[in-house]
């Protein structure tokens, strides 16, 4: 099997036509196509493009032919993104085919050739010769190799920028991580990382609800590893060389960054603790806008058809993976609707009957936007996560001091085993009251709320046992140690049911 590697996986051949006439080549071509059942998108006197039909090996494949002085370029290439960075064959055994099917149908045309030469010329000459500038691969065809990937060129200029700037910006994120490393050297990974997520910009439910809005920007650009920055940026030159061109760059960039802040605004909502990061947001808002593209007709049938099925598929694909896979895919379904809505509304002059200027089109999907940003952010509830931290810490050290009630050496005297008792057991335990009280009045989700509950009750059974413990000391008697026991006994039942909970909620 003839595989093709590559970033658009293709295979080009150059046949010399010697004194075979083109314009015969084309016909000849054009029946054999027709003739494999591939979908003819153009013909013009300069060559034509059709594409392959969707199967369970392919998502399809664009097949041009183009004349170039004596030689006829005839070209497999792959639509859809594909996995692995190589084309499974399918390009090689396009062109095998065509060639084949090209020696069947150039024998069967010999003995009308004056007549096909005739429908072809009065065809081709209501056709656009210039459409090869302006087919949907047309950007993907410049690339002669990765280098190129980076460098603007007409109708792929924000994509290298964007994509230039995520690598700069990584690079920035390891730098900063590396010097948090080694100025807080002491502190736990999990806590430089933290810190570093917070300074470069990650998303936080809890900072952007304080008014760090910004972060809704600048969380697009944060990347936690190489291969996040990878397969991101992988992506949006995908999508980027698809339709960019057919945007324009504002139109591009526009719809990248409101896909982006729409993906975080959901993300805030799916996530109620810890850093959101990743480009992934606003790349599925490109293919959101790539889906209103196809539906609003930019692109001729045929190729729609192909496009459409293709990207279709790549982007359940990428859903699916974020489903299994640690991956925001909140922000993913967020970016892709609010992509979709922005785009088509920017796109399309006419919406239903009102022909709408482009400044009002932009004003109205930015108006959109932010009716949705205010929305989020006001119904959004703001949990006091770092209060409840601290007074849960609290809650546990009084509770550690708590054993030595246990441990009271059997020598000392009543007055001291009474003072063990009440700083260690009635002084601590009323400290957790308290505690418990402060907890019960900040504003927590479920889970905090169940655990809040679960201190209140354990504070509620050991007060009892310490003042048990403090009045058989007193009476110097074990009058009390069956209700002791007992209350023990529902401590530990305590325990399990939260155990459960806890277990309940990781499922």
């Amino acid at each position: 099997m003839n595989v093709s590697w590559g970033y658009s996986p293709k295979i080009e051949k150059y046949i010399p036509l010697g004194d075979f006439p083109p314009d015969k080549y084309l016909i000849i071509a054009k029946q054999a196509i027709e003739n494999l059942g591939w979908k003819l998108s153009h013909i013009s006197s300069t060559g034509l493009i059709a594409y392959t039909p969707i199967s369970f090996q392919s998502y399809s494949e664009e097949i041009t032919i183009r004349i170039d002085t004596n030689f006829a370029i005839i070209k497999s290439e792959c639509v859809g993104i594909q996995m692995l960075f190589n084309d499974y064959g399918k390009n090689a055994l396009n062109l095998d085919k065509f060639f084949h099917e090209l020696a069947y149908v150039e024998f069967h045309l010999q003995d009308i050739w004056e007549e096909s030469l005739t429908k072809f010329h009065d065809f081709v000459a209501t056709q656009d010769d210039d459409y090869f500038e302006k087919a949907p691969l047309t950007v993907k065809n410049k690339i002669k190799n990765v280098l190129f990937l980076f460098f603007p060129q007409k109708g792929y200029v924000v994509t290298p920028l964007l994509v230039i700037a995520n690598v700069i910006y990584y690079f920035i994120f390891v730098m900063l991580t590396i010097f948090m490393f080694r100025y807080f050297g002491t502190q736990e990974a999990e806590d430089v990382y933290k810190k570093t997520s917070s300074y470069i910009g990650a998303n936080s439910r809890d900072l952007v609800l304080s008014g760090q809005y910004w972060r809704l920007i600048t969380h697009q650009f944060v990347h936690w590893s190489l291969m996040h920055l990878f397969f991101n940026m992988y992506a949006l030159i995908y999508i980027g060389l698809m339709i960019e061109h057919k945007l324009g760059g504002r139109r591009f960039i526009f719809v990248y960054l409101l896909s982006g802040i729409c993906g975080g605004l959901v993300s805030l909502v799916t996530h109620e603790v810890g850093f959101m990061a990743g480009a992934s947001g606003s790349i599925m808002g490109l293919f959101g806008a790539f889906l209103a593209l196809l539906l609003s007709k930019a692109f001729e049938k045929n190729a729609t058809k192909a496009m459409f099925i293709s990207t279709i598929i790549v982007t359940i694909f990428m859903l699916l993976n974020g489903i299994r896979g640690r991956t925001d895919n909140s922000a993913h379904i967020g970016g892709l609707i609010s992509g979709f809505i922005v785009c088509y509304i920017i796109f399309n002059e006419k919406l239903t009957k009102w022909t709408l200027k482009p400044m009002i089109r932009y004003g109205l999907s930015m108006g959109l936007v932010l009716v949705f940003s205010a929305a989020i952010l006001s119904l959004t509830p703001q949990y006091q996560y770092k209060e409840f931290e601290v007074l849960q810490q609290k809650f546990t050290e009084n509770s550690n001091e708590f054993g030595e009630v246990y441990s009271i050496p059997s020598n000392y005297s009543k007055e001291e085993k009474l003072k063990i008792i009440k700083e260690s057991g009635l002084d601590i335990w009323a400290e957790n009251a308290r505690v418990v009280k402060k907890m019960q009045a900040l504003n927590l989700n479920k889970s905090q709320r169940a655990k809040v509950e679960f201190y209140a009750k354990i504070t509620a059974k050991t007060t009892k046992i310490s003042a048990l413990l403090y009045r058989e000391c007193q009476e110097n008697n074990y009058n009390y140690r069956g209700e002791i026991r007992s209350l023990s006994y529902d401590i530990n039942d305590i325990r399990l049911e939260e155990g459960d909970r806890l277990r309940a909620e990781e499922n």
